[in-house]
């Protein structure tokens, strides 16, 4: 699908056009081969590299090919109650910006609906404005993802396989996310330096917004990861202090068993024994047994075996 869209400053809602105008918006969502072709034919534009924007491995990085910047990215989303990335391709000719995924854009409606104030004619700031709406995603996500850890560090002795197996799934959409914002610095840094752009004062704050913004992100999806490992280890030491104790309970237990054990094995033998006649046999060996348990219990206690 190739939708384009237009707007410059003195134009107050973005326009949906049937044909190219210098200075559209090129949107592009899960476009087919002869789509690509068109593209290629139409803008002097890559066909490898259009193609690269549908690979689901596809990791942020900034190519350049005949005066064409074309800067890859990932935005997260949501399906199914998961949290995925998808890459997306921002391509920025010398009369157009064309953005190419296979799948729709985050929010692409508060775009549509004039809820986002951008020009399309106004190519690096709209390009700045599509990466820190991206970033905007990224920030409600990870926030998003740490309440839900912070809820679960409050019952930590409560844990349980499916909460194990939700930690799991936060590392991995840590690491993903951590895989896309780490290498946007290094292509926002490289935009800075002006060799691809030229860059106004007002552009260049906004990329230091940017820089900003992602260092951040990338903080916080480093704190989340180490708060995760944290809680793992102190579950795993909660659980191996259990474990011990239990041992140790049994252990105990054992011994303390042991020797009444053995005292009722030696006088259930058919053979002559000390007491055998002695009526009161029965109340002195259980009497016996009774004071020798009790006296190993404290034993154990007193030297904290128990």
């Amino acid at each position: 699908m190739i939708n384009i869209y237009y707007r410059n400053i003195k134009e107050k809602a973005l326009h949906k056009l049937d044909e190219f105008r210098a200075g559209s918006w090129i949107y592009v969502e899960k476009p087919t081969q002869e789509e690509i072709d068109q593209l290629t034919k139409d803008f002097g534009l890559d066909e490898g590299l259009l193609r690269d924007a549908t690979d689901l491995f596809e990791v942020p990085r900034l190519e350049v090919e005949d005066d064409i910047v074309y800067i890859y990215t990932r935005f997260p989303f949501s399906e199914n109650e998961q949290i995925l990335t998808s890459p997306v391709l921002i391509a920025a000719g010398g009369n157009f910006v064309l953005t190419i995924s296979d799948r729709p854009l985050p929010g692409l409606e508060r775009f549509l609906e004039h809820k986002i104030d951008f020009y399309t004619t106004q190519k690096v700031k709209f390009l700045l404005i599509l990466f820190s709406h991206i970033n905007s995603y990224y920030n409600s996500f990870l926030h998003s993802t740490r309440r839900k850890i912070r809820s679960m560090i409050v019952q930590l002795e409560k844990i349980n396989n499916r909460d194990i197996i939700q930690f799991v799934s936060f590392e991995s959409l840590l690491h993903d996310f951590l895989s896309a914002l780490v290498p946007t610095n290094s292509i926002l840094n490289n935009l800075l330096s002006g060799k691809h752009f030229k860059l106004y004062e007002e552009d260049k704050d906004l990329i230091e917004d940017l820089l900003l913004s992602n260092t951040q992100l990338i903080e916080l999806s480093q704190n989340n990861l180490r708060t995760i490992v944290n809680i793992r280890e102190g579950y795993s030491t909660i659980m191996t202090n259990n474990l011990n104790r239990i041992i140790k309970l049994f252990t105990s237990l054992t011994v303390i068993l042991t020797i009444p054990t053995m005292i009722a094995s030696i006088y259930g033998m058919n053979i002559n024994l000390p007491l055998a006649n002695n009526p009161l046999a029965f109340i002195i060996i259980m009497t016996s047994i009774i004071i020798i348990s009790i006296i190993l219990l404290i034993i154990f206690i007193k030297n904290d075996w128990l």
